[in-house]
């Protein structure tokens, strides 16, 4: 089965009794991988900062963009992923993020969070809810960080509620220096609502510059 006929098994209002949350994971996974190996003559550069580059790409799942950011981390693979992998730590750092909450733990790499993002561009685009279902696990020598919304059936009026379709993480150790991470994210969000798609791409290239930015204070605060 696809991972959207395992979602449609998911998106309940709980995950209890998902059919397989092995298959789910592993689809997810699969998705990514699949990204991570579009060519690159596929991507056009959509911001370039000192350090990072975003590119996007026509998204397959849905009338938007599927973006790629990439770039450098001056630390070890296991620190970078603690940060971005949902949990408190998260919360410490991330600008965009001004609540986050683990509504269910199946093992430890997989879970699901309902979480909470600020309002951005002066407000044209309006705080945000999502509920994903997050997964993490190996990727060669280093970790994927990886996550799909789920059709969670509560809701909160005072959130729209966005839809992440697959999206994650890969960060692998550079070769010449394991103590540097080379970190190159996947994100193909839909914010819903009535947003001009011009305001949807300026939001989502500068919020993954920010994401780096961010992250990249925390680690030298850690």
């Amino acid at each position: 089965p696809s991972i959207e006929s395992l979602y449609s098994q998911v998106g309940k209002k709980n995950m209890e009794g998902l059919p397989d949350v092995a298959s789910f994971s592993s689809r997810l996974k699969n998705t990514l991988i699949q990204y991570h190996n579009i060519e690159d003559d596929n991507w056009r550069v959509a911001k370039k900062t000192k350090d990072v580059t975003v590119w996007r790409k026509p998204s397959e799942e849905f009338n938007g963009y599927l973006y790629k950011a990439q770039g450098v981390i001056d630390d070890i693979v296991n620190s970078v992923i603690d940060h971005i992998r949902p949990g408190p730590c998260r919360l410490d750092w991330d600008r965009l993020m001004t609540s986050l909450d683990i509504l269910e733990h199946f093992e430890e790499n997989c879970c699901v969070m309902r979480y909470t993002t600020a309002g951005q561009l002066w407000n044209i685009i309006s705080p945000r809810e999502f509920v994903d279902f997050s997964y993490t696990v190996g990727y060669k020598d280093g970790l994927l960080s990886c996550g799909i919304s789920l059709d969670w059936s509560e809701k909160r009026p005072e959130f729209v509620r966005g839809y992440n379709h697959p999206c994650g993480w890969f960060c692998v150790p550079l070769k010449d220096n394991p103590n540097q991470s080379l970190l190159t994210g996947y994100i193909q969000t839909d914010l819903c609502g009535m947003i001009p798609q011009s305001a949807v791409d300026t939001a989502m290239a500068s919020t993954l510059t920010n994401f780096y930015s961010d992250l990249r204070k925390a680690l030298q605060k850690a």
